[in-house]
């Protein structure tokens, strides 16, 4: 086996400690030499304020997995990219298409791999949908993807401003699914409804359809409370297909033919040092490109005033 993988963390935040920090720990792939945050810290290696102190103080770094918010990921990728480090964007990889495409060109003039890692694509049943949908004639799909963000993102003020998504924070992990496993399609109409104190939408109706007509209906809301609905439905001449609980389950005509235990986030560091190890890159921007198109066609709507 190769030598591990010397990485830093940058961001300690809840999904670092919940997903993050466990899979890391848990790979022969890489070992954690360091992090940075403003104010979480890691157990029992340096923490420093920032990336660029982490970078100057651990010249020995080799990788960095970047895990702030959206809106300040692309100065700290560039500092990386720069300094011939590979990096691993969390999700969603930046605020907008265009910064990811200049992290790309980075990334090849520095000879390093960049990464946009979209975990919902490495849920458990995703690849079983796909192969089921790809010998399958669809008629129709629905993406449902319905969760509380009191309960997922509790004052977490940053994903209600400019550049936080709002409620596409987590229908972009549907995108990132919906895109590997149907036909590619484009946005037709979309309606938005932001609060009257915040910026950045609670809800979406958004209406796809593919090249050869295909309708796909999006629906995202971030104030559903009891059972959260991660799921995607397709009508095919095969069967009624259901992907549910964030792509951890298939169903076909009711019939549970695929239901493992998720593992998204170990299989995302393997993914990582793949292409680290292969010396490529693994950026697709289709699910932030939908949100981008969203926002540009989207009818502003504007409702209630939300407090968390």
């Amino acid at each position: 086996m190769s030598q591990p993988i010397k990485i830093g963390v940058v961001g300690v935040g809840k999904i670092v400690r919940d997903q993050h920090l466990p899979a890391l720990a848990k790979d022969q792939n890489y070992r954690l030499i360091a992090a940075a945050s403003r104010h979480g810290k890691v157990e029992n290696i340096p923490n420093f304020p920032d990336i660029e102190t982490m970078l100057d103080a651990v010249p020995e770094l080799e990788a960095v997995s970047l895990c702030m918010p959206p809106q300040f990921r692309y100065d700290a990728a560039r500092t990386a990219l720069m300094a011939k480090k590979h990096v691993f964007l969390e999700k969603p990889p930046g605020a907008t298409v265009s910064e990811v495409e200049d992290l790309k060109a980075l990334a090849v003039k520095n000879g390093v791999s960049l990464f946009a890692s979209w975990h919902s694509r490495y849920a458990p049943a995703v690849e079983a949908a796909r192969a089921f949908l790809s010998s399958a004639r669809i008629s129709s799909a629905a993406i449902n993807w319905k969760e509380d963000v009191r309960r997922w993102h509790p004052n977490q003020e940053w994903i209600w401003a400019p550049g936080g998504f709002g409620v596409f924070d987590p229908g972009i992990n549907a995108l990132s699914i919906a895109t590997h496993i149907l036909p590619a399609m484009f946005i037709t109409s979309a309606v938005l409804d932001f609060p009257e104190n915040r910026a950045s939408p609670v809800a979406a109706r958004v209406a796809f359809r593919t090249s050869n007509g295909l309708p796909v209906t999006m629906d995202l809301d971030w104030l559903q409370t009891g059972p959260q609905s991660w799921d995607i439905l397709a009508d095919t001449d095969k069967g009624a297909m259901v992907l549910s609980g964030g792509g951890s389950k298939l169903a076909i005509d009711g019939k549970v033919v695929h239901d493992e235990p998720e593992a998204e986030y170990p299989m995302l560091y393997r993914r990582f040092a793949e292409i680290v190890r292969a010396g490529v890159s693994d950026v697709d921007l289709a699910p932030l490109q939908h949100v981008a198109d969203a926002f540009m066609l989207g009818k502003r709507n504007v409702v209630e005033a939300f407090f968390d």
